[in-house]
């Protein structure tokens, strides 16, 4: 229980809503690391902020070995994304991706980092603190391999930013494409090319202007090492979605590609004989066999001849 009003307020935070509040991350720098390992934590803490925070002293964590270290740092600092980098010779330039839930791990992946290029080393003009990112995932692998996959949903999540349902063109400011490299030669996960690009709008001579790229970093060379899968329980634990956001499907009424809204309407039985409209002598059955007063049958005509 709170003990004063300040307390209070921490905890309504903390507590479960509707719409969650922006997921934060931690950088966390492990016993050893490499200036490979550093340089790459330091520019996806940059993209990252300013909802991410750094640890720059050293730490004894091994997420895949224990995970008592990153679950604690993820309580206390109320974080549901990390990212942990160490170096050793097993496992040189080592890069871990993870996400928690109910601060506990949910899924986390391993990679190794075979090339990185710093964003000092490039030109180009840095993107401004907390922009949302084009993210573009090159390659079928990311549907058809089973860790690329779970790679994609990270990276997903870990620059998704706040949800917007709509954004300016000079809003967007960079892009980050992934591309999945070939498979090797004992169907082992290819390369994936991590590369971030700064948007220019120049004229076109029509509304819509001409976007160029221009390399802006971090640029890296990952090779996927380990995965963690996340228990099934826990997975439909966190992709649930409240009962307050779904949207309560109305039947018989769609809508097509540009919005026009359509419905079906359904009739029962229609009795037609039985409907009763109005009493006009044009409608009534026996006029068409009954002959006229005015005109003679061919019965007359022959009696009068």
């Amino acid at each position: 229980k709170a003990k004063n009003a300040r307390a209070k307020r921490f905890l309504v935070n903390r507590d479960p809503k509707i719409v969650e509040n922006g997921k934060t991350a931690l950088f966390v720098r492990g016993s050893t690391t490499s200036q490979v390992i550093l340089d790459t934590l330091k520019d996806l803490y940059s993209l990252r902020k300013p909802d991410a925070i750094n640890f720059t002293k050293k730490n004894e964590i091994h997420p895949f070995d224990s995970e008592t270290s990153i679950e604690f740092f993820a309580r206390k600092n109320d974080s549901s994304l990390f990212a942990v980098g160490m170096h050793s010779k097993k496992r040189p330039h080592n890069l871990i991706l993870g996400r928690t839930f109910n601060y506990n791990i949910l899924d986390m992946i391993e990679l190794g980092v075979e090339r990185c290029t710093t964003m000092q080393e490039f030109k180009a003009q840095t993107c401004a603190i907390g922009m949302k990112p084009l993210m573009i995932f090159n390659g079928e692998a990311f549907n058809q391999n089973e860790d690329l996959a779970r790679l994609k949903s990270i990276l997903l999540d870990f620059f998704r930013g706040e949800a917007a349902d709509k954004v300016s063109l000079k809003g967007l400011e960079y892009v980050i494409t992934v591309t999945a490299g070939p498979a090797g030669a004992n169907g082992e996960t290819g390369l994936v090319f991590f590369r971030t690009y700064t948007t220019t709008l120049k004229k076109s001579g029509t509304r819509q202007p001409r976007v160029e790229l221009e390399e802006m970093g971090p640029s890296l060379d990952l090779r996927v090492r380990r995965v963690r899968q996340p228990a099934e329980d826990m997975w439909k634990q966190a992709i649930k979605m409240p009962r307050e956001l779904k949207v309560v499907k109305t039947k018989n009424i769609s809508r097509d590609g540009l919005g026009d809204k359509y419905g079906r309407v359904h009739v029962g039985k229609q009795e037609i004989n039985k409907i009763q409209t109005r009493k006009v002598k044009a409608l009534k059955k026996h006029l068409d066999t009954k002959p006229s007063k005015k005109q003679k049958t061919s019965d007359d005509m022959a009696d009068s001849d």
